[in-house]
């Protein structure tokens, strides 16, 4: 599961005098988004490595034992065994035979699923139970074509690096893409852009992490990311209807991620997901 110095006018940004809960009809979302939804939903319920699933996550750092209540992960039902760090390499062993671990791989473990996430000093190991026990499927407001914006990304002036937490609650080296400028309420802001690698080492992708007046108030109070979709050579899509919560959301075994500074609209943005109460 994305500084700010002078940008030039931006054609094509769409602004209003106030924002709303008024929205056009729900059969109005495009088939492609509704689509997305859905498997999103599907994935959430079903899938290993839902965060619904998890149960715990540790940091790897030398190495960790498993199963047994004296170990530093205790699980029911599973005989001893160690994850183990040796020159970069990470493998799960016990009785003898030892296999490869492949960060963001799930690794059968009896009933459970084992996945190495994050890298470098903040790899950290996550537990999954077979199924979700919990799920609640997400719920959205009412599709508002309005807050589909199109959008310049004007590159960053000295790009650098940072870590930071993506959606996933995951540690990252992101990179500082740039800034894209948009106004909402009457009110202009400027927006930082960064590149959040993918957990499965595919091409990374542009993310925003902004806070709104709604969260605590029909979102999620720590903020939400929303993907910025390409156009055209520096021109994105800014749909904010497709704005998502980050894992905590879910499940408070993962990290929220910090507000980024400056990404903070005045307005309430009543588009994307909601958010209804205390995660499990």
């Amino acid at each position: 599961m994305s500084s700010g110095s002078r940008l030039p006018r931006l054609a094509g940004l769409v602004a209003w005098a106030c924002l709303g809960t008024t929205a056009v009809p729900a059969q109005q979302i495009p088939a492609e988004l509704a689509r997305q939804r859905h498997e999103y939903a599907e994935w959430l319920a079903t899938a290993a490595v839902s965060p619904f699933a998890a149960l715990v996550q540790r940091p790897l750092g030398g190495g960790l034992t498993i199963g047994p209540p004296d170990t530093d992960i205790p699980l029911d039902s599973l005989v001893q065994h160690r994850l183990a760090l040796r020159n970069g390499v990470v493998s799960l062993e016990q009785a003898g035979s030892t296999r490869p671990v492949a960060r963001g791989r799930p690794v059968p473990l009896g009933r459970y699923h084992l996945v190495l996430a994050g890298g470098g000093p903040g790899a950290a190991v996550i537990v999954y139970e077979a199924h979700p026990n919990h799920f609640t499927p997400p719920t959205y407001y009412p599709y508002d074509p309005r807050l589909v914006l199109a959008v310049t990304l004007r590159p960053a002036e000295r790009p650098a690096t940072r870590r930071v937490l993506g959606p996933d609650g995951q540690d990252v080296e992101a990179s500082e893409a740039g800034t894209v400028a948009v106004t909402v309420g009457g009110a202009a802001i400027t927006l930082t852009v960064r590149r959040i690698p993918d957990p499965d080492g595919e091409e990374s992708e542009l993310e925003i992490f902004f806070r709104d007046a709604s969260n605590g108030s029909g979102t999620y109070p720590a903020g939400r990311f929303v993907r910025l979709e390409p156009l055209g050579v520096d021109r994105f899509r800014l749909d904010l209807n497709r704005a998502r919560n980050p894992f905590c959301a879910y499940n408070t075994i993962f990290a929220c991620p910090a507000p980024w500074r400056g990404n903070a609209f005045a307005a309430a943005i009543p588009a994307g997901e909601q958010y209804h109460g205390t995660t499990p």
